[in-house]
């Protein structure tokens, strides 16, 4: 799952009960373009059912919902391009003034700080402060990715070992306004890392504990209120003045709001009514047939860098077959699974891992009925009950794994009716939610074909293909074992390893190498791979230059309310 995006459990299935609600919605409603740009000022007042879970420290919170509006309010040496479509997962200088070139192998990147850049306190920023905050994220102790996103900077296996006297002197080189990490290894990964909000950039002294509300930051807003049970309330930061609109543009509300404690029926109403111009949670099902009809147009469906799939143990009979995963693939109907999680308007078939409009991805299906498209047409039940045959495997009892949610269930009940046509015999395991990825992923428990979703850290290849079917990425007997499929091919491996190799000093000829293992893996059929999700937004009448970036969803800033 993304692990950050944490309404994806409850939230996504209330989109998935939508039978075909938002099928009316006119092009311009499922235009991921913006929409007609507006003045600066006013207030944009977003509604959500919570505040964000866990704390509200930038180094510490892992959610969607918050870093949504970090990203107003602080930056990273780089960015995300704040921009629609494919462009917004481009790298682009923020603080920095350009993107480096690495050398040593790709393990030492020097980068030259922006002058006179200040942050909301209205304290000038410093190379100081760059290594300050990287030693926070080890001295804080509750950041979830130290220990495997930063922990290739020199120094930082000890700062794991004794995070309060973390210090990454060797690591971390300030000389003026130059910045020198020093890698134990080359990171194709690294700009991405250094582009997500635990590498935004805080003061030096900022303490290492969590924080009540977020430091001082060098974006457009500043955090003035954090209420977890009232509202997040986000002011203009008088000391910014813009340095790139890639980066980080002005912004053009004068302040953020969300209010919290509505239910999503309120916060449909309230955005209706133009009480409001936002909702963070999805609409409930019941709502969704009149915001297609009375407020199309103001109502945006987004296709999400995610892929919804069910995994094969590729260890255990009986799908250590590569014959019988095939045959399953093959015969899965996909248009059937779309149906089931909410109709074509919020899903899009799919035979592969990576998912559109992301880096090294190149359409590919050949598990259709006609293949060369790549794109999926429909199951081939023939060619399926024959491999079935050939596979030796028929009359093998399967287990299918997934939850107790409305849709999750409905999929799961799909494939058992679809392996039992095929000759198996199988039955419905549905667990809670909060026990079944950790039970799938643990090798002890021997699930056979279990459900699970992922949504992208950040726009690599590698977040899907090494993080979920990599040979590293399987940990025997444990709970945290994302390779779920327990799939492991050395040949492939070492493709996977030689892209990130590439990928330090040349991110487009690596993307050719893992489109190439895409389609390798896809092949072994690891996976049935369903779908890729769509998102919706819904808007008041009063918003104008609407954008949606596949890494931060609804760009808030660059929205106009007045």
């Amino acid at each position: 799952m993304k692990r950050w995006f944490v309404v994806s459990a409850s939230v996504l299935t209330a989109v998935a009960l939508v039978a075909a609600g938002c099928g009316s919605s006119s092009k311009k409603s499922t235009s991921t373009q913006s929409t007609s740009g507006g003045a600066k000022g006013g207030t944009l007042t977003t509604v959500a059912n919570g505040a964000p879970s866990g704390s509200p420290d930038p180094q510490v919170n892992y959610t969607l919902q918050e870093w949504q509006l970090l990203v107003t309010s602080h930056d990273g040496l780089v960015g995300f391009k704040r921009a629609s479509g494919a462009a917004g997962t481009k790298i682009v200088p923020d603080l920095a003034q350009a993107i480096p070139k690495p050398t040593n192998g790709g393990k030492t990147w020097t980068f030259t700080l922006r002058p006179g850049i200040k942050f909301s306190d209205g304290k000038t920023l410093t190379g100081a402060d760059v290594k300050a905050t990287f030693e926070r994220i080890f001295k804080i102790g509750d950041s979830p990715n130290a220990g495997s996103w930063y922990n290739v900077i020199q120094g930082a296996d000890a700062c794991l070992k004794t995070p309060k006297s973390c210090d990454l002197s060797q690591g971390i080189k300030v000389n003026g306004d130059k910045v020198t990490f020093n890698l134990t290894t080359g990171d194709p990964e690294w700009l991405d890392k250094l582009a997500v909000p635990f590498a935004f950039i805080l003061p030096a002294g900022t303490p290492a504990t969590n924080v009540n509300i977020p430091p001082p930051g060098t974006g457009p807003y500043k955090w003035a209120e954090y209420a977890p049970s009232k509202q997040i309330k986000l002011v203009r930061n008088t000391f910014f003045k813009q340095w790139s609109a890639d980066a980080q543009p002005a912004g053009k509300p004068d302040v953020i709001v969300q209010k919290f404690g509505l239910s999503p029926e309120a916060q449909v109403t309230a955005v209706e009514n133009n009480q409001a111009d936002w909702m963070f949670d999805q609409p409930p099902a019941d709502r969704l047939g009149e915001l297609s009809t009375k407020y199309a147009d103001r109502v945006h469906i987004n296709p999400l860098t995610a892929i919804w799939y069910f995994a094969f143990n590729t260890r255990i009979p009986p799908f250590n077959n590569l014959k019988a995963r095939q045959a399953v693939n093959f015969a899965t109907d996909r248009n059937a699974l779309v149906k089931l999680y909410g109709g074509p308007k919020l899903a899009v078939p799919t035979c592969q891992i990576l998912p559109p409009n992301f880096p090294g991805y190149v359409p590919y299906c050949p598990y259709t009925k006609n293949p060369g498209s790549g794109k999926w047409t429909g199951p081939d039940l023939a060619k399926a009950k024959q491999l079935v045959a050939d596979s030796g495997t028929k009359g093998a009892s399967v287990k299918v794994n997934t939850t107790t949610n409305t849709v999750d269930k409905g999929l799961g009940l799909y494939f058992v009716g679809l392996l039992n046509s095929l000759g198996y015999k199988a039955s419905l395991q549905a667990l809670s939610p909060a026990i079944q990825y950790p039970y799938a992923q643990n090798s002890k428990n021997n699930p056979q074909f279990a459900y699970s979703s992922w949504y992208q850290d950040y726009p690599a290849a590698s977040d899907f293909l090494n993080i979920l079917l990599g040979c590293g990425s399987f940990h025997p007997n444990s709970n945290a074992s994302p390779n779920i499929a327990e799939f492991c091919d050395k040949g492939i491996q070492a493709q996977m390893d030689h892209a990130g190799q590439v990928g330090i000093t040349d991110p487009d000829s690596s993307n050719k190498i893992w489109a190439q293992v895409d389609h390798q893996v896809t092949d072994q059929a690891p996976w049935v791979a369903m779908f890729n999700p769509k998102y919706i937004d819904v808007l008041s009448d009063r918003v104008k230059g609407y954008q949606f970036s596949p890494q931060w969803y609804f760009l808030l800033a660059q929205a106009s309310v007045s």
